[in-house]
């Protein structure tokens, strides 16, 4: 599963789980990497210094301010967490979802180039209007929301490339029955 930044990806993991399908969330994990992974951290300030952190836990507002400024410094984190977190889908899906239907939330899938590791991709989507008003929800203003969304690629193009297309504009109960009319077709 993938989709752009407030498009509802987490409602959707939460939607597939409350159908019996497991998932894992790759943001999670790279939340789990900055937090717990010793050999993250101290690459992390090696490449960015202490501004990044807060005694010796990882800032990620501070962390998030600095790569969304420049493309080459996000690039530099991406190299840093991108191989581990490959790393652990790969295990995980040959343990939990081995042999059954299993999800995968990766925002940047196209970005990074892993379309190839999975059966379909779906992408969650919501119209420009709906992504900025929760993204504004967030506490992003103008400027950070337009950085965020120059990071990845358009929603549309998104889209285009993916086999299914989950729209999430509308309350999350048509978003479930959405969820299993996607389940009931893959399952046939």
């Amino acid at each position: 599963m993938t989709g752009g930044i407030a498009c509802g990806k987490s409602a959707s993991g939460e939607a597939l789980e409350s159908l019996g399908v497991p998932v894992l969330d790759t943001d999670a994990v790279g939340h789990d990497l900055l937090s717990n992974d010793p050999s993250v951290k101290a690459e992390l300030r090696e490449r960015f210094g202490p501004a990044v952190f807060d005694g010796d836990t990882v800032d990620r507002k501070a962390l998030g301010r600095v790569v969304f400024a420049d493309e080459s410094t996000r690039r530099s984190l991406e190299a840093i967490l991108h191989p581990r977190i490959q790393t652990r889908v790969r295990q995980w899906l040959a343990t939990t979802g081995a042999g059954r239907l299993a999800a995968v939330q990766v925002p940047l899938l196209f970005e990074v180039g892993w379309e190839g590791e999975f059966d379909r991709i779906v992408c969650v989507a919501c119209s420009p209007a709906v992504q900025r008003e929760r993204l504004r929800g967030r506490g992003l203003g103008d400027s950070e929301i337009d950085q965020r969304l120059s990071a990845q690629l358009p929603v549309e193009e998104k889209m285009k490339r993916s086999n299914i297309v989950i729209w999430t504009d509308g309350p999350k109960e048509r978003l479930a029955e959405q969820w299993r009319r996607v389940l009931d077709a893959i399952k046939d």
